[in-house]
């Protein structure tokens, strides 16, 4: 397999992510998923990054799920330890200290779901296609699909979980599983525009909100709350706050005159 994964990385500090397998339709199999992995840990460990973009090669899906032919010869030891994969190859999304964005195109099934649940936000392409089709197979949806609930609600989560169906970009932008929803060739102008976006915000403060996002999920609101008082505070011992808010603050009196 040539390398699956590539990366490019621009002047802004915005990482592109891309999965490169697409005869496989970007099919995480275990060599996938490793390079994956240790590609994000690459991005994740610069001190000038901004945002990730994750993305899949050949316009027919962002991840077709895991890979089928790997998972036909597990067994029970075997598929823990392809499963825990699956489960490190999300969290890679979820432990970059930057706003990880999934851009979405065609088919996204099973692991390919979890991963993009995984990123902290979604914009697909209406010929998206979602789904979680395990039971279909005699197996369960399993470690990232207990994000779902948190996304789309409980009884949502378990209708993609229990019939295996897929919904399409439309019925998954009403559900909150993505954030937006464009035209195939508007695809990368809505994700450079969002990545624009998260670019020009204080680069401190994007840290501090993305730690605080997924502490907002994993912990008790009061827990959550006195987090986020000390996140506060802890903004203000650099200097972006002073300099960030001073700017805003000259530029209002400027208007007034």
């Amino acid at each position: 397999m040539d390398q699956p994964i590539k990366v490019a990385v621009d002047a802004r500090g915005v990482a592109y992510v891309t999965i490169d397998h697409a005869r496989k339709l970007n099919a995480l199999s275990t060599p996938v998923m490793q390079a994956l992995v240790e590609a994000m840990a690459q991005v994740s460990a610069r001190d000038d990054l901004r945002a990730v973009v994750l993305a899949g090669a050949g316009g027919k899906a962002f991840i077709g799920g895991a890979d089928v032919n790997e998972m036909a010869g597990l067994e029970p030891g075997s598929a823990r330890r392809f499963i825990t994969q699956v489960h490190r190859t999300c969290r890679a999304m979820a432990d970059c200290p930057v706003p990880v964005v999934a851009r979405i195109e065609g088919h996204v099934i099973g692991a390919g779901l979890e991963v993009a649940a995984a990123c902290d936000l979604r914009i697909a392409s209406t010929d998206a296609h979602f789904s979680m089709p395990e039971v279909k197979l005699g197996l369960p949806s399993v470690v990232e699909a207990a994000l779902l609930p948190r996304l789309i609600g409980s009884g949502r989560a378990r209708w993609l979980v229990l019939t295996g169906e897929s919904i399409d970009a439309a019925r998954a932008l009403a559900w909150g599983l993505v954030e937006e929803v464009v035209a195939r060739d508007a695809l990368d102008a809505a994700v450079e525009k969002l990545v624009a976006t998260l670019a020009r915000n204080g680069p401190q403060a994007l840290r501090i909100q993305k730690r605080l996002c997924r502490l907002w999920d994993d912990e008790p609101l009061d827990r959550a709350i006195d987090a986020s008082i000390d996140a506060f505070a802890e903004a203000w011992q650099g200097e972006e706050p002073a300099r960030l808010l001073g700017g805003f603050v000259e530029e209002r009196a400027r208007r007034k005159r």
